[in-house]
């Protein structure tokens, strides 16, 4: 099993960008989803946001394209943390 500053890596694995800077450990990331509508036969474009932990030492800008990846619940909201910068 794969960890990141003693966090154990599992589950979904997201590629984002940076949205929202909460400060104090935690981003928010956003990324593009498709969702099939049987009725129109067609696909829609939907968005999704998740709140991200960034371990201590690594430094974050808006627009930022970064990989994160499901871990064991930090907090209320927060389950994902940074795994790679990508930009």
């Amino acid at each position: 099993m794969k960890k990141v500053d003693g966090y154990s890596l599992r589950g979904r694995e997201f590629v984002g960008v940076v949205i929202k800077d909460s400060g104090n450990k935690t981003v928010t990331i956003e990324f593009p989803r498709l969702i099939y509508l049987p009725k129109y036969e067609r696909y829609e474009k939907r968005k999704s946001r998740i709140k991200v932990h960034v371990p201590s030492g690594k430094k974050l800008n808006l627009g930022d394209k970064i990989r994160v990846v499901e871990t064991r619940p930090i907090s209320k909201t927060k389950n994902f943390i940074l795994v790679e910068v990508i930009k």
